[in-house]
């Protein structure tokens, strides 16, 4: 029995299938504080050879981010967010890479010039909510959106799928306000974003609660603290427990999956499709 709804994504010049093939978002941090990789691709030379390597090794989108979500960082300006992003999105597009490219932004600002740049996605960890704007940008320019939950607000107390689904319905309303179409969203539980341990573990195990919303479903567990504080590893030892999440995600019904490592997570997740679906010939 499928348990992949079929969607299809319209990035500029191209339509990206939604279903039960899994689709690998390559992480390109142009940031030097990143927790994982900070520093290592801040140079437009290194960030273009890492995506050549990860579209190489199969990665379906590049998401290139030029501000640090993790814990304790420090915001940063639009000016100096956009003097990172823009010249390695040119630097891909001039090398001739045609996949999409996502710019991983909450700023309106710097969507709507990384768009022109380049971009074909925008994915925004706020899901609107910081800078409702950007949902305009998204609406004029017709580019697709990855919505994150992130509520450092929530109740705690509260269920945290029924405070999600809450909270996309803010969402979901300010995109339909500014003429986003519902054909163009992902949304994403923000796995590590203001939630526990037992959280993540838990929204991971009823991610089929959060499909039956009605749209794809992003999956963003690479490297992060709710695989290091259960192994108790760095970040460059989680390899085997991203790969774990990447699998459980795909079962569960995920079609989008964001990662540093793309080939250990392609490989697991063709032998979860050959699993559920049987070997495509």
């Amino acid at each position: 029995m499928a348990v992949h709804r079929e969607y299809a994504l319209a990035p500029a010049g191209a339509t990206l299938r939604l279903g039960r093939t899994a689709r690998l978002m390559g992480i390109l941090n142009v940031t030097p504080d990143s927790f994982s990789d900070g520093g290592r691709f801040d140079a437009v030379p290194a960030a273009l050879v890492q995506a050549r390597h990860m579209l190489a090794e199969g990665a379906d989108i590049i998401d290139i981010g030029g501000e640090s979500t993790r814990p304790g960082a420090e915001e940063v300006s639009a000016a100096d967010e956009l003097a990172r992003v823009l010249p390695a999105i040119a630097a891909l597009r001039a090398d001739g890479i045609v996949a999409p490219i996502s710019i991983d932004t909450y700023k309106a600002e710097v969507a709507e010039r990384a768009v022109a740049a380049g971009a074909t996605i925008i994915n925004d960890v706020y899901g609107l909510q910081r800078e409702p704007d950007l949902a305009a940008v998204a609406a004029t320019t017709r580019t697709p959106l990855v919505l994150m939950h992130w509520d450092k607000a929530r109740d705690t107390g509260r269920d945290v799928l029924a405070a999600m689904a809450r909270y996309f319905e803010v969402t979901l309303a300010i995109a339909d306000k500014a003429g986003v179409t519902r054909e163009s969203i992902v949304l994403d539980p923000g796995f590590g974003f203001a939630k526990s341990l037992s959280e993540n573990y838990e929204i991971l195990r009823r991610l089929p609660e959060l499909l039956a919303l009605g749209f794809p479903v992003l999956v963003g567990t690479s490297r992060k603290s709710m695989i290091g504080k259960l192994l108790d590893v760095p970040a460059d030892e989680r390899l085997a427990g991203t790969v774990a999440t990447s699998v459980l995600g795909y079962a569960a019904g995920a079609h989008v999956f964001r990662v540093h490592d793309i080939r250990p997570n392609r490989d697991a997740l063709r032998i979860a499709e050959a699993a559920l679906y049987g070997p495509q010939q």
